[in-house]
């Protein structure tokens, strides 16, 4: 039995856990797109579209270059596989997730009178809903354009009625039908986005909800700590410690010891120790292996911070930056935009980790070039920013 386990074994265990491992298809199909999503579990949703929107990359970095349409067909035909929800946080869950976040619904639901807007504009909560079953799935532009206006009541503005919406969104009054061309959401009754017989399922208890996810965590991460676990679906502690002492008393989560992490882990019983990782990807930032940042140290020796919301003159690496893995090992990263009127990946930033082999530059050139491919852009221009600049310039 296990009990201890090197740094090494950790990072492989972890990755073989989140999809590394698996054999990629020459042609990505649902079927891979449905095996991808049951190795991560979720996909954090994101706006910025510097490079890719953030759904994506996690799909491709596991999978290779695939048809975004997938991720589309699964969240918006039946029968519907994912739904977007608070699973992280805005995400793409599965689908069958819905009843078990209904705990989540109810909390929010319980602190319905921090939504002042409420209160502001009383007649529009209804006002909405009542559009919306008449005239389906709408934008908050949508709705803006087609409500009364009622200014003696609450003076209508766009921000109100959207205020609203992702409260009526959050208790589950409605839920998201998909997105239109510009990322706007559309909001819809929970009985014409989520399945009849998801719907139709019993409720289960919140502790019930709890252990489900923790498990589900668990699953993704394959070795973890209480922390890792209570953040990959944004959890309360409280909600966190029982779930797994229930699962460590059943034999599905092994309490182990990890060189070099002064938190006590768990090992899940069917995660999976290979003797080796061939990964190459880029990662997103908001992919899963590096999301907690605490946890990327731990397996990866790997500080990285976001720096999208850092002003531009105090950036270290960049705005986009993209961890690079190589093998079992995070080895570099990229600061990266897609530049799609002149068809152009630009690299404004390439930086080695101590870490990084003499092959990195040569293998993130490779893997850049993939990228630009997937992208449609039609070649990478290397700009003379970071120690590994030039060299990966002289690779491409």
């Amino acid at each position: 039995m296990v009990d201890t386990l090197s740094r090494s074994q950790a990072r492989r265990i972890a990755l073989a856990a989140q999809g590394f491992l698996d054999p990629r298809h020459a042609q990505p199909t649902m079927r891979t797109f449905q095996r991808t999503l049951d190795r991560t579990g979720v996909l954090q949703v994101d706006s910025v579209n510097v490079l890719q929107r953030a759904h994506f990359m996690p799909l491709y970095s596991r999978m290779g270059p695939y048809d975004v349409d997938l991720l589309r067909r699964a969240a918006e035909d039946r029968p519907r596989r994912v739904v977007e929800y608070w699973a992280h946080v805005q995400a793409f869950m599965p689908v069958d997730l819905w009843p078990v976040m209904q705990f989540r619904r109810d909390r929010h639901r319980a602190r319905r009178g921090t939504w002042g807007v409420l209160e502001e504009a009383p007649h529009l909560e209804a006002s909405l809903l009542a559009e919306i079953r008449e005239g389906g799935a709408a934008t908050a532009r949508d709705l803006d354009d087609g409500l009364p206006r009622s200014k003696e009541h609450w003076g209508w503005n766009w921000s109100r009625s959207r205020q609203v919406l992702d409260y009526l969104y959050t208790v589950g009054d409605l839920a998201i039908a998909g997105r239109n061309a510009q990322f706007e959401v559309l909001y819809d009754l929970p009985e014409r986005v989520i399945p009849a017989e998801v719907l139709a399922r019993p409720t289960p208890t919140h502790e019930e909800s709890h252990l489900e996810l923790v498990r589900r965590a668990a699953r993704s991460h394959g070795v973890a700590t209480t922390r890792c676990l209570q953040d990959y679906y944004r959890m309360h502690i409280d909600e966190v410690r029982p779930a797994v002492a229930t699962l460590v008393e059943s034999g599905e989560l092994q309490p182990v010891s990890i060189e070099g992490w002064k938190r006590p882990a768990f090992l899940h019983r069917d995660a999976r120790l290979p003797r080796k990782v061939g990964a190459r990807a880029l990662l997103s930032p908001f992919d899963p292996v590096v999301w907690e940042r605490e946890r990327a140290e731990q397996v990866f020796d790997f500080h990285y911070r976001i720096e999208i919301y850092v002003p531009a003159q105090k950036r270290v690496h960049g705005y986009y930056v993209l961890p690079f893995l190589l093998g079992e090992q995070i080895v570099g990263r990229v600061d990266l935009k897609a530049e799609r009127r002149t068809g152009r990946l630009r690299v404004l930033g390439a930086f080695a980790e101590p870490s990084a082999p003499p092959r990195t530059a040569e293998e993130l050139a490779a893997a850049l070039g993939e990228l630009a491919g997937w992208l449609e852009l039609d070649e990478v221009v290397v700009e003379p920013r970071g120690d590994l600049a030039m060299r990966l310039a002289h690779c491409s």
